[in-house]
């Protein structure tokens, strides 16, 4: 299954936009994405096909990521904290689409 990805890599500058989102399989995103998340300051956007998003933010100095599906019609984001593994995990086994009941385990938080 194919996804759009678009993130920030902030160590290396490199970036790629939302509007210019670039089409990963959930293998190529664990192989190629995980591991340059390493700063607070990056971030990882997985796109589906009807253009919902799940957000993957890295928390390094807790060794763990937020991941959430934020819904703007709701004002809110749906999140949870997940180790490493959880994450590929989590990534490996995405649905067609995300909402806030498609992955297991988030809770509300309003903006």
């Amino acid at each position: 299954m194919q996804f759009r990805v678009f993130y920030l890599i902030n160590r290396s500058g490199e970036s790629v936009s939302s509007t210019s989102a670039v089409a990963m399989s959930a293998k190529a995103i664990c192989e190629q994405m995980l591991d340059r998340l390493q700063s607070e300051d990056d971030y990882l956007g997985i796109l589906d096909a009807e253009d919902n998003t799940l957000q993957v933010l890295p928390e390094p100095q807790h060794k763990r990521y937020y991941v959430e599906v934020p819904i703007d019609a709701a004002k809110a984001s749906y999140g949870r904290y997940v180790s490493r593994a959880e994450l590929e995990d989590l990534v490996r086994s995405l649905p067609p689409t995300f909402d806030e009941h498609s992955i297991p385990g988030l809770t509300y938080r309003p903006w």
